[in-house]
């Protein structure tokens, strides 16, 4: 069973930087997609950023330019620096791993149970 944990949430003030950590376990961490969500109370989960096993990345337009994923996967983690944090920017990020579908099984998706990401003064 594939665990997602996620750590470095909290309140920071606006203008400010929090690095957010998803480390999995198991064996789908190699082999998957690792993205990051965030989701507000009452709105559709957006996509911040995704970086596939090979290392091609993509980022959600509201937070392009400011954050960066990466993953290390001799520690089966991946990562997420935010800088210049806006009140808007607060959430619950959740991690993502995604492995696609293959010749004979089928696609898999597993999350994490969130961290808490507050920007206020």
């Amino acid at each position: 069973q594939v665990q997602l944990v996620e750590s470095g949430g909290g309140l920071v003030q606006p203008g400010g930087s929090l690095r957010l950590s998803c480390a999995a376990s198991g064996t789908i961490f190699s082999i998957a997609t690792m993205r990051w969500y965030r989701q507000v109370p009452g709105i559709q989960r957006e996509l911040v950023a995704g970086i596939t096993k090979g290392g091609t990345i993509t980022y959600g337009r509201s937070v392009k330019g400011r954050v960066t994923i990466s993953r290390d996967n001799a520690k089966n983690t991946v990562y997420l620096q935010m800088n210049s944090l806006q009140p808007e920017d607060t959430a619950v990020y959740y991690c993502n791993a995604f492995r696609p579908p293959g010749v004979v099984t089928a696609s898999v998706e597993y999350w994490g149970q969130g961290t808490q990401v507050t920007v206020s003064s």
